[in-house]
Order: structure tokens, then C-alpha cells, then sequence
């Protein structure tokens, strides 16, 4: 394990911190956009041999023969990654992490973990949309529709891989069908009002202390690795912070104000909250553990689902 005291140590004197995230965040929790494996199989086999299917971002994009079996695909991939998440741990620990700073996220994760685990969703910006609003496929208009509860409703009426034909959402101005936000391709509406909050972010923390946290993104991504580090570049007292299994890379220009942490984010995340010395905030639903804790006293395992008597 690295020494990551001076890490810590500048999370404490940040006065905010900017956290980036992508795939490998989603696949430290057990959502894998890309991969033909068993999660993928138990979910959407019938579809993977009707269809052929090879993973779930294939179906995001799909063109599908009919709205009954596209909103099949979208309500069972919405109702099992998002009506049924419960917090995880290494989202338990990125909260005790930020703790009681200021904090912005920017993601290309849409199935909405961070809001779902407490993250203030004035203070996300999901660049490439998300699964808990719909729109216009056109689109003919401009807003955005909310969409977790509509899913919730299909997914509960879902035959054989079909959603009833009178539950299709259809746009309440044209008629015409609607799109999950994220899987509107080219035709996606984008969210300026999310986008105006962080560059007021950025000007509120200008010339300030920022720590710049970037989990589970690869060296290729330039919708928010390459811009986060120019930020850093251009920002006197920002710090870089990128963690990722197996690929981690800092521009020159930045090396001196960096740091690389080659790993899992389930192993590094709670070791750097421990580093901080950061509480673990324990996330209760119906009065039971929505993860698993542990005890500060003797260290054992509180398993999730442990009735908390609330």
C-alpha cells in the first residue's frame, strides 16, 4: 500500500474537492457498461440470445424493432442498477472522504449512485446524461422528464421482454416517443443548468486550495481527464489525485502537483479514508444497514441489512 499521508494531508487543507468519475468507478461497484459476463447474463440473457446482445451499453444504444422492447430493456436495467442499488462501500467511503467540504462531481457514470448515496445532486454534472430522466426523442422540446418512477411502473409489467403498449411514455407536447436522457445518442438534450453550476464552481474556487480526485478514469478520456488536468495546470494551488486499476497517467505539466495511485478503488478508497481520519457516515434505509460497516470499537463487520433500531 502507498504511503498516502500527503494525500491526506491535502484533502484536510483543500478548501474543496472536484471529483471525476468514470467507468472503473461503476466497476468497482458491479455495474459493467462493456462486459458479456454472468451479471449480464442473469439480467438480459433472453435479450443477449434474442437480440445479440454482448453487453449492456449495446442495448443503450440499440435500435430496437419496437418502443414495447426498448422500455423493456431501459425499466429492467433502471429497476435492478438503480430501484434496487443500496449504498456501497467504496461510495460509504468517498462520503466520509469529501466529509463536510465543499465538493462538485462531474461523470459519465448516468445510473445516478452518487445522488442515490446522499451526493447533492445540484452539485453532479453527468456529461453524458443519465437514466433518471427521459426526453423527447426528437427532440421537439428542451425538457427533461423525470423517469425513475416510470421505470419502476414498467419494469412491474414487463412480459417476455415487452412493456405493455398503454404504459410506452409518449412526449406530453408532440406525441411522439420518448428516450431515456443518456440513450439519446447525438439527440440528447444537454444539461445547461448542470453545466452553469459547475463553472460557478470552478470561479467560486479559483486561486483557491482544490483537489482534483479522479476515480476509475482511463488515459484516453477527453471529456474529463484531459480537461481536469488542464484545470490543474492552470489553477497555482490545485492537486491531481487519479486512482485507476492498472493505467494511470499525469500529464508533465502537472507531475509536481500529482499524485498516482495504480489499484482498486475498493482497496484504495478506504485505506485514504482512514488516512484522513475521515468517520464513517452509516447509511440507514428502514431502519436497517444499506452496507456493510464496521465497528470502531472492536472492528468487527456490521453486515448490511443489521437492523440499526430506527
Amino acid at each position: 500500500m502507498p504511503d498516502l499521508k500527503p494525500i491526506a494531508a491535502k484533502i484536510k487543507e483543500a478548501d474543496a474537492i472536484l471529483i471525476g468519475a468514470s467507468n472503473g468507478l461503476s466497476i468497482t461497484e458491479g455495474l459493467h457498461l462493456f462486459a458479456d459476463n454472468g451479471a449480464f447474463e442473469r439480467l438480459f440473457g433472453d435479450f443477449k440470445r434474442k437480440y445479440g446482445l454482448g453487453c449492456i451499453l449495446q442495448g443503450m444504444m440499440a435500435g430496437w424493432p419496437s418502443e414495447e422492447e426498448k422500455w423493456a430493456f431501459w425499466a429492467r436495467l433502471i429497476h435492478h442498477y438503480c430501484g434496487q442499488y443500496q449504498p456501497t462501500p467504496v461510495m460509504n467511503d468517498l462520503k466520509a472522504i469529501v466529509g463536510e467540504k465543499d465538493y462538485f462531481i462531474v461523470t459519465s457514470n448516468g445510473e445516478g449512485h452518487f445522488e442515490l448515496c446522499g451526493f447533492d445532486p445540484t452539485k453532479i454534472y453527468e456529461i453524458e446524461g443519465n437514466w433518471f430522466t427521459m426526453q423527447c426523442a426528437r427532440p421537439c422540446h428542451d425538457t427533461l422528464y423525470p423517469s425513475l418512477e416510470m421505470a419502476e411502473q414498467l419494469s412491474a409489467a414487463e412480459q417476455s421482454g415487452h412493456v405493455p403498449t398503454e404504459l410506452v411514455p409518449r412526449c406530453p407536447k408532440c406525441g411522439g416517443p420518448m428516450d431515456i436522457h443518456m440513450g439519446a445518442g447525438q439527440r440528447m438534450i444537454p444539461d445547461t443548468a448542470a453545466q452553469a453550476r459547475f463553472q460557478n464552481f470552478l470561479k467560486t474556487y479559483h486561486g483557491k486550495k482544490l483537489v482534483v480526485l479522479e476515480l476509475g478514469i482511463g488515459w484516453r478520456n477527453q471529456l474529463i481527464k484531459a480537461p481536469m488536468m488542464r484545470l490543474v495546470a492552470s489553477e497555482p494551488n490545485a492537486t491531481y489525485v487519479t486512482i485507476n486499476l492498472g493505467e494511470v497517467y499525469i500529464a508533465d505539466n502537472i507531475k509536481e502537483k500529482s499524485f498516482g495511485l495504480d489499484g482498486r478503488l475498493d482497496e484504495l478508497l478506504p485505506a485514504l479514508r482512514e488516512a484522513c481520519g475521515a468517520e464513517m457516515e452509516l447509511f440507514i434505509r428502514d431502519g436497517s444497514l444499506a452496507a456493510d460497516a464496521v465497528c470502531d470499537t472492536c472492528g468487527h463487520v456490521i453486515p448490511a441489512g443489521t437492523n440499526m433500531g430506527g
